[in-house]
């Protein structure tokens, strides 16, 4: 029953590395392809977070996964989590980890080559639409691609405050007359 559910301090330590080393090629592969692998946007990318959990458990935990290698693992991807909390406190951490959010429509007009830069196909981008309410694009001032990967929907009718669009990739293609005057 022992070898069952226990693992030696070797294991552990093994199980600790793999949780890592798992943690930090998934950090680095959202990373460079973007919130876009995450974002939840079709039941594909369900289908593949599934499958990226899946993978990075079988390699975490080894052959014959045991309660306390679950516990391990899991111990050590709390404690990443919260490191990882601390480091994006940090300006350069915030730099290292999150994507810049990244504007999809200006003014009614989708932009091409963010949309190519995010992986955000022209049928995902009209069921936010949809989901938003939006039943014309001349009724959007702006679609923003979030770092978390969720998509933003603002409507024409009141002036966007120019703070909202600080930091946004492409924000400077908005027409003036969409932003309200700094006060």
């Amino acid at each position: 029953m022992r070898e069952l559910l226990w693992i030696s301090p070797i294991e552990a330590l093994a199980v600790v590395l793999a949780t890592v080393g798992m943690y930090l090629a998934m950090l680095l592969f959202v990373r460079i392809l973007g919130p876009r692998v995450l974002s939840g946007l079709s039941s594909f990318d369900l289908v593949a977070v599934i499958a990226f959990g899946s993978i990075i458990g079988r390699a975490s935990l080894g052959e014959i996964p045991r309660l306390a290698g679950g516990i391990v693992a899991l111990t050590t991807l709390l404690v990443l989590q919260g490191l990882l909390g601390i480091v994006r406190r940090q300006r350069w951490g915030a730099l290292a980890v999150t994507s810049d959010p990244i504007l999809l429509m200006a003014d009614g007009q989708v932009i091409e080559r963010h949309m190519r830069r995010c992986h955000v196909q022209p049928g995902e981008l009209q069921s936010r639409l949809r989901l938003a309410g939006i039943r014309h694009p001349s009724e959007v001032a702006a679609v923003i691609f979030e770092p978390t990967g969720a998509v933003s929907v603002l409507r024409r009718g009141e002036r966007i405050d120019p703070m909202l669009m600080s930091g946004v990739v492409g924000a400077s293609l908005l027409p003036p007359d969409l932003l309200s005057d700094p006060a």
